[in-house]
């Protein structure tokens, strides 16, 4: 039951629905209804406007963090990006939303601050250019999974930290499987763009 608690708080942490807990407490609105229907950042900018969307971007972010640092508060033997990995699932499978939620964009990336702050620099930088260029969060995001991908293997194979490695597979794959819908809209061209970028 102790190893399980800190465990179950990870996933807890991670299950906090941002986007929906701000739309519903500022907006007065189910984000859920609204655009895509998507419990994230990318969903909130669009329906909700751009502070509502930095603010969930935000906690999004920090509910990966919170996680990946359980262990500095929590005496255990688990590594910390167990803790990570478990708020991820949370974000996307949130019990405090039925179980239907974001995509992790945000959550995974709060997973480097706590583990590896200066690749989190490097993933914002390799995102906005991204995005910069294709004007498209949905490809900007694949495409950071995309390159670190490459990145994490090359890691590896000068520090050994297989786990890193692993964990990164993992939430690539994560991302790019949650926007496979948006791959469908990319291809046919019906993706929607930003204009403020």
């Amino acid at each position: 039951m102790t190893i399980l608690l800190p465990l179950l708080l990870a996933y807890l942490l991670g299950s906090i629905p941002s986007a929906l807990w701000v739309g519903k407490l500022f907006y007065k609105t189910d984000i859920r209804t609204q655009g895509s229907g998507n419990l994230g950042a990318t969903n909130t900018f669009r329906t909700l406007g751009k502070k509502a969307g930095i603010a969930v971007t935000i906690l999004d972010i920090l509910k990966g963090t919170a996680a990946t640092l359980i262990p500095l508060f929590i005496a255990t033997d688990i590594h910390p990006l167990v803790f990570g990995v478990l708020a991820v699932i949370g974000h996307i499978f949130p019990v405090f939303a039925k179980f239907k939620g974001g995509k992790a964009v945000a959550t995974s990336g709060g997973i480097l601050i706590g583990y590896q702050w200066p690749l989190f620099i490097m993933a914002v930088a390799v995102f906005l250019i991204a995005l910069k260029i294709t004007k498209m969060v949905s490809l900007s995001s694949i495409i950071l999974a995309l390159v670190f991908i490459i990145y994490i293997t090359i890691y590896a194979i000068f520090s050994a930290d297989y786990l890193f490695m692993a964990v990164i597979y993992l939430l690539a794959l994560f991302i790019i499987f949650r926007h496979r819908a948006n791959i469908s809209r990319i291809r046919a061209g019906t993706e929607p763009k930003i204009s403020w970028m």
